[in-house]
C-alpha cells in the first residue's frame, strides 16, 4: 500500500488509479468492483479494518462490499440518502441512453443492508462527513481539517475518460443525476483548500490552487 498522509493509504489497483481503494484511519473506503475483494485482502495483509465507508452508491465502488464486512465483520456505511440504493440493489443513475448501458452493463452487486447511515458533521475517525450531492443524490466526503486532507470521492474525476490520462474533470453527465448541484458540491469543496486530494478515479492531487482554479471556470 502506499503511504499518502497520517494513517491515509491508497491499495494497488490494476491500472493503478483507475478505481480507487483506500485505507484511512483503519477504515477501508471503497470496495471496487465486485471482482476487487481479492486484491483488497491481499493488499491488506494481516491489517484488520475497523470500518467500512463508500461515498456513494455506484457498483464501481461498493462492489465487493459485502465480501469485506463478511470477512471483517463489518457493517457499511455510506450517506443516509444513498443508503436505499444499496439496500435495495438499484443504484441510481440517469434516464439517458448512455447511463441505462453503463449500470446495464455493470455487474451489480446484490442487495445489501447498510449498518450507519451518515449525514453532514458527523465524524468518522478524525474525519467529518460533508454532504455533496449531485453525482449521487447521498454522495458524501470525507474532510480531515488537521492537515487538510479531503477524500472528494467522485464529485470530480483527477483523470479523463476514456484515456485514463490524469487531469481535472466533471464526472461523466450520464451518471451524474444532477450536474448543476454537483458543481455547486465542487465549488463548496475546493473553498476547503485541501492540501491533499483523494478521488474515486484518478490519482492524488497535492495542489490547491489547480482545484480552485477548475472549480471557479466550472459553468453556474
Amino acid at each position: 500500500m502506499l503511504e499518502l498522509a497520517d494513517r491515509v493509504y491508497q491499495l494497488p489497483g490494476k491500472p493503478q488509479n483507475a478505481i480507487n481503494i483506500y485505507l484511512i484511519e483503519d477504515v477501508l473506503v471503497y470496495s471496487g468492483t465486485p471482482q476487487a475483494h481479492k486484491r483488497i485482502f491481499q493488499a491488506l495483509g494481516d491489517r484488520i479494518p475497523s470500518g467500512h465507508l463508500v461515498t456513494h452508491a455506484h457498483p464501481d465502488h461498493y462492489g465487493s462490499s459485502q465480501a469485506v464486512c463478511e470477512k471483517y465483520g463489518l457493517s457499511l456505511m455510506c450517506g443516509d440518502k444513498d443508503a436505499g440504493a444499496i439496500e435495495q440493489g438499484r443504484p441510481e443513475t440517469t434516464e439517458t441512453f448512455l447511463g441505462r448501458q453503463f449500470m446495464s452493463r455493470l455487474p451489480l452487486p446484490p442487495p445489501f443492508p447498510v449498518g450507519t447511515r451518515l449525514k453532514e458533521g458527523d465524524k468518522v475517525g478524525s474525519f467529518e462527513v460533508l454532504d455533496t450531492p449531485g453525482h449521487s443524490p447521498g454522495h458524501i466526503a470525507l474532510w480531515r481539517s488537521a492537515d487538510k486532507t479531503l477524500v472528494m470521492g467522485d464529485v470530480l474525476f483527477n483523470l479523463h475518460l476514456p484515456t485514463l490520462k490524469p487531469g481535472l474533470a466533471e464526472p461523466p453527465k450520464a451518471l451524474t443525476l444532477d450536474p448543476a448541484q454537483n458543481r455547486d458540491s465542487a465549488r463548496r469543496l475546493a473553498e476547503l483548500e485541501p492540501e491533499l486530494v483523494l478521488f474515486g478515479h484518478g490519482p492524488p492531487l497535492r495542489n490547491a490552487e489547480a482545484l480552485t482554479w477548475f472549480a471557479a471556470a466550472l459553468p453556474k
